[in-house]
């Protein structure tokens, strides 16, 4: 009962979110402010990690298909799919899960329990609306470039590292990431990026908003936020994975 009251209460929020905005002109200065705090102050992080991760999972196919059957092709190939299909996708948006998710469920806690979200409430704004929905629209539009951004440099550092480390040569691994490419396989993952951006903001943002007490209400609030978060994320990810490439 206590999952159905929160999950009600969610709702019941995203219906206060989405109301239709006072004024558009402010609501367009908060999501390209958001676009920045929220999306480009994000591609350091992301760039590292796919890097190194591509180089990973090189590496790692590179080890596990030395039978002289397999061609020197497929190393190339499973690091594209992988980073394609999966990583750039669900593994980067865990990691802003914590990195966003907590940044937000922080700030309106912080507001929260400062009461600054109930003097927006006393000037007649509709507070759910201004602080929620700009964050929401920032990481629906910016995180799918991330996306792109991930499988370009992911895919860049697989090269590298198996070039550098000689486990495969650079024609073979350019020849194994144009293999049998599927395009669709792209706007898959764009789609999947979308739903998750959408529910990272949003389940941080409902953590965050509805804190009561103190300091040490917004740390806990922030962990519920990372944590809920990914959960939701890949109970998704299972089912657009069934719905979309089945």
């Amino acid at each position: 009962m206590n999952m159905l009251y929160h999950v009600g209460k969610y709702f019941i929020l995203m219906a206060k979110v989405f109301a239709r905005p006072e004024k558009g002109n402010i609501y367009y200065r908060q999501t390209v402010r958001e676009i920045m705090n929220l999306g480009i102050n994000s591609v350091g992080i992301v760039v590292i990690i796919s890097t190194f991760m591509g180089a990973v999972i090189t590496l790692q196919t590179a080890y596990n298909t030395e039978n002289p059957l397999y061609p020197s092709y497929l190393i190339g190939l499973g690091c594209r799919d992988s980073i394609i299909l999966e990583f750039s996708s669900t593994m980067v948006a865990l990691i802003l899960a914590g990195k966003v998710g907590s940044n937000i469920a922080s700030e309106l806690g912080t507001m929260r329990v400062t009461e600054q979200i109930d003097a927006l409430e006393m000037m007649g704004i509709n507070s759910a609306s201004y602080l929620i929905l700009p964050k929401i629209i920032a990481a629906v539009v910016f995180n799918p470039l991330l996306t792109l951004i991930s499988i370009v440099v992911g895919i860049s550092g697989g090269w590298l590292a198996g070039t550098v480390t000689g486990v495969v040569s650079s024609q073979d691994f350019i020849y194994g990431i144009q293999y049998a490419f599927i395009p669709y396989y792209v706007t898959y993952t764009l789609i999947k990026t979308v739903f998750f951006a959408f529910i990272i903001t949003s389940v941080s943002s409902y953590h965050g908003y509805y804190v009561e007490g103190g300091s040490l209400e917004v740390g806990r609030s922030s962990t519920r936020a990372v944590v809920y978060s990914s959960i939701v994320i890949l109970l998704f990810n299972v089912i657009l994975t069934q719905l979309l490439l089945s």
